[in-house]
């Protein structure tokens, strides 16, 4: 099923059958009636995330757009109750128990940081929600209740620094992160991988908190460590301060080797192109990726967003779910979650704007990865696609 991007979403087949009853699709009190489905939309719309978090949500909804034109889910269009998690990981939790209990909402699209995800997941378990999470993440997790259609470790964090020791001779590493359980467990299996498989050292590691704009202390540690390569998953609006502070200290990209897997296109609108060029970040998705899926997606999502938006990893990823979440329903012949999860193994999004993929038993896609080179445009220049779809792995063995 082709459905990336509105060309393509003209040519998908439409039923030819009527809608089924609501009682045959919705035993389980969902809010779905004989013409609407509800689902949830909650991410960061105000606070330090949003600079991160609003490209998804605008992906999600030129998803249900599309869709809704395209004829709905079982013959019923989709109507959004849209949340805030406020950067604000209680908030996070509020809002999910309202959106299932009070809305009833059949699915929800959502969070960003781990720990947004993981202040939702008990409420999503307790009451038998179903989330659709973007981000890429630490894995270490797997949960009947959520599909991850962002990349777990093994498809990003391994193979970026496979990538950059072979490539960049990288064998010394300054870890910095934001201080939250993404960044401290991404650089955990980091740090493994680095001493225990390519044999390298990390020579420096520093977190700080959510927000945080002064980075000149690590930053003059970083040139007197002269570590190969920077590895850095700072997160949301500091990334804005540590990418001009960088340069303002006189660190050159094209010659300091930098590594990101968290600053995609969403965030050097932020930073500013000219801040961060030279940088790599190993994603799954660049707006640059020339296919014709991708050249449908960012048509329809400028002519809906504006000519000057941009799309990153995590708003791609967050564009996947909505489809996927259609295709399993279409698949059960119900909304009912436990119906919809037990389809969702095999599906296959042949139209997603990155190429390609596919649901696991594991609740994760399999995927490509990729590593991109920062440009001053804002862009990315991909100087390396893994030649192969990687299998999703949450629980490698001997990074626990």
């Amino acid at each position: 099923m082709g459905l990336a991007g509105a060309p393509a979403l003209a040519l998908m087949p439409r039923k030819a059958w009527a809608a089924p009853p609501t009682a045959a699709v919705n035993t389980t009190g969902l809010a779905v009636t004989d013409t609407e489905v509800t689902v949830g939309i909650l991410h960061s719309i105000t606070g330090t995330m949003a600079i991160s978090e609003t490209g998804a949500q605008e992906a999600e909804k030129l998803a249900i757009q599309q869709i809704n034109d395209a004829g709905g889910v079982l013959g019923r269009k989709i109507k959004i109750i849209q949340e805030d998690g406020a950067s604000d990981w209680p908030t996070f939790a509020e809002k999910a128990k309202k959106l299932l209990v009070n809305d009833h909402c059949a699915a929800v699209m959502g969070c960003w940081t781990s720990a947004s995800r993981k202040a939702v997941l008990p409420v999503f378990e307790q009451y038998n929600g179903l989330l659709y999470y973007p981000t890429f993440y630490e894995g270490l997790e797997q949960s009947k209740n959520v599909f991850y259609t962002g990349q777990e470790a093994t498809q990003q964090i391994l193979a970026g620094l496979d990538w950059v020791h072979k490539e960049k001779g990288g064998d010394s590493f300054y870890f910095i992160g934001s201080d939250y359980i993404w960044p401290r467990t991404s650089n955990k299996i980091a740090r493994k991988h680095v001493e225990n498989v390519l044999k390298g050292k990390v020579v420096g590691e520093e977190y700080f908190p959510l927000g945080h704009t002064q980075f000149n202390s690590v930053i003059n540690k970083i040139k007197l460590t002269k570590p190969k390569v920077i590895f850095a998953d700072v997160v949301g609006g500091s990334n804005v301060a540590f990418y001009k502070q960088l340069k303002a200290a006189g660190i050159d990209l094209s010659k300091q080797v930098l590594m990101t897997i968290s600053v995609t296109e969403d965030e050097i609108d932020g930073i500013g192109g000219e801040n961060i060029a030279g940088a790599y970040a190993c994603m799954k998705y660049f707006q640059s990726i020339d296919n014709e899926n991708n050249k449908a997606f960012v048509a329809a999502f400028k002519k809906m967003w504006g000519e000057k938006t941009v799309i990153g990893d995590v708003t791609q990823a967050a564009y996947l779910g909505p489809f996927l979440w259609k295709m399993a329903c279409e698949k059960a012949g119900s909304f009912d979650v436990d119906k919809v999860v037990a389809a969702s193994p095999g599906i296959e999004f042949k139209g997603a704007p990155e190429g390609y993929v596919k649901i696991d038993e594991n609740h994760h896609l399999w995927s490509k990865t990729r590593v991109g080179k920062a440009k001053t445009d804002g862009q990315f220049e991909i100087v390396y696609t893994s030649p192969e779809l990687i299998k999703p792995d949450p629980f490698p063995k001997g990074y626990q």
